[in-house]
């Protein structure tokens, strides 16, 4: 089987991560590579590889997707989906299997390699692909939903039990209908390919799994193959049929190259990850509070903003409850009022409480890879408090410092008399090395040149004065 060694599109069993040096030389290969597979296209058609690996979420539907997308502009006579995954969202795993149902390329689900296995969504769409395949040492089931959609579905319903009595709880209910809807899912996609529909159902309702030879004799799978060479042996000759009417597939001998995920599935697969997205919309808090606490700072603030927007951008794709999401908000918003509002950290405590209780609540799915460590919860929400009643207190601390600047810094200084002053009309003193028009306090009071006054007040450019011994023993007072 030809090879080919380009970062981009590589056979895959030579895939590396790419390095940091030489994308200029990386990209030119790759267009040089397209440019051999069009050219190639009419002769001997490229099998592409398309890997699936992890929990399938928002980043590996998108990719699948765009890779799908792309082996069809290609010319490709074949797409192999390699897959090794826990499961996922079922919303993600729909979009894949959309893509697959359209593909004009005929799609071959590979469960491998040894040790792999296809469990949950990853059933449905081994199931949904023209040609399914698994390697030695390799399972597939456990289909049965999982909170799709909010409720505990962790219980699978019993064979035979399609229908709910009215004593049902609400809970039970919507677990049903999901089981049935899952089920009627599965089974449309199993009579959809000719293969065993009735363990296509057992596996949603009872959660049940089979091994590589199990599934091949249940007639789950098409064939079993040690190997991508080995699988391409095989398919030579096949016959398959995809909206574009009937292929006939040459194999034997083909082009095969990986498709490997781009920097952008590669940033959504970060900030999509339910604690990423929690930590940003934390980071994003501590800024915003920041730049309110110390208006002008910016940095805080810019930092914050795209935090918050990157996190919620990040929530959108995620099954998100709105009840924990407002929480969150909510929290916030209490914090961000414990800043202005004298409320001695009961808004401050409020808000932690509201911002914990919403991350707990935050997602609505008990999928494999999108649930939020319990100790995450705790450590955000402690750093939290610490951060606020931190800032708080340097808030507090700056309203107690004695104004510095503007007409309040007068009050209380300390000035000389430059002449006596005996009427209401005033006289001149000396106050911070300036000469000020000031009167006194009490008009028969009499004030002396030299004299120390203080100021207990101002009208414009005048100030109002009362001899230092008299202010002194009044505070004694």
């Amino acid at each position: 089987m030809e090879r080919y060694s380009s970062p981009l599109l590589r056979p895959a069993a030579e895939v590396k991560r790419p390095g940091a040096v030489g994308s200029l030389l990386r990209g030119a290969i790759a267009f040089f590579v397209g440019l051999v597979l069009h050219a190639s296209a009419g002769a001997s058609p490229a099998v592409v590889v398309i890997p699936l690996s992890g929990a399938i979420g928002p980043a590996s539907a998108d990719f699948v997707v765009r890779a799908l997308s792309h082996s069809a502009e290609l010319g490709a006579q074949l797409a192999v989906l390699e897959i090794d995954t826990p499961g996922g969202l079922d919303l993600s795993m729909r979009f894949i299997i959309k893509a697959i149902l359209s593909s004009p390329v005929p799609v071959a689900a590979y469960i491998a390699p040894g040790g792999a296995r296809a469990a949950s969504a990853g059933t449905y769409i081994v199931y949904a692909s023209h040609i399914a395949a698994m390697a030695p040492g390799t399972n597939l089931g456990a289909a049965t939903p999982i909170r799709v959609g909010g409720a505990d579905a962790t219980e699978p319903a019993t064979p035979g039990k399609g229908k709910t009595d009215a004593s049902a709880t609400p809970a039970s209910t919507e677990t049903a209908k999901q089981v049935q809807d899952a089920a009627a899912y599965i089974r449309g996609l199993a009579q959809l390919r000719g293969r065993n529909a009735q363990w296509a159902e057992r596996a949603v309702r009872e959660a049940l799994s089979l091994s590589a030879n199990e599934a091949l004799a249940q007639n789950v799978i098409d064939l079993t193959a040690a190997d991508l060479p080995d699988l391409l042996a095989k398919l030579n000759g096949r016959h398959v049929r995809t909206i574009t009417g009937d292929h006939v597939l040459a194999t034997s001998g083909a082009l095969a190259v990986t498709i490997q995920p781009d920097w952008r599935s590669r940033f959504l697969a970060v900030i999509t990850d339910p604690s990423v997205a929690l930590i940003l919309i934390t980071i994003g808090m501590y800024g915003v509070i920041f730049e309110f606490a110390n208006p002008g700072m910016a940095l805080p603030g810019v930092a914050g903003a795209i935090s918050l927007m990157v996190g919620l951008f990040a929530l959108q794709l995620l099954p998100v409850d709105f009840a924990g999401l407002g929480l969150i908000l909510l929290g916030i918003a209490f914090l961000i009022a414990e800043m202005f509002l004298p409320t001695f950290g009961a808004l401050g405590f409020g808000g932690i409480v509201a911002f914990a209780i919403g991350a707990v609540m935050l997602f609505r799915t008990d999928a494999p890879g999108y649930g939020i460590p319990v100790a995450l919860v705790v450590g955000l929400s402690v750093a939290t408090a610490l951060f606020v009643f931190a800032v708080s207190g340097l808030a507090l601390r700056s309203r107690r410092r004695p104004v510095v600047s503007g007409p309040e810094a007068m009050l209380g200084s300390i000035g000389e008399m430059l002449e006596d002053v005996a009427t209401s009309d005033g006289g001149w003193a000396r106050v911070h090395g300036e000469r000020w028009r000031v009167r006194s306090a009490e008009a028969p009071v009499l004030l002396a040149r030299g004299e120390r006054v203080r100021v207990v007040g101002r009208h414009g450019l005048t100030l109002t004065v009362a001899p230092l011994d008299e202010t002194q023993q009044g505070e004694q007072r």
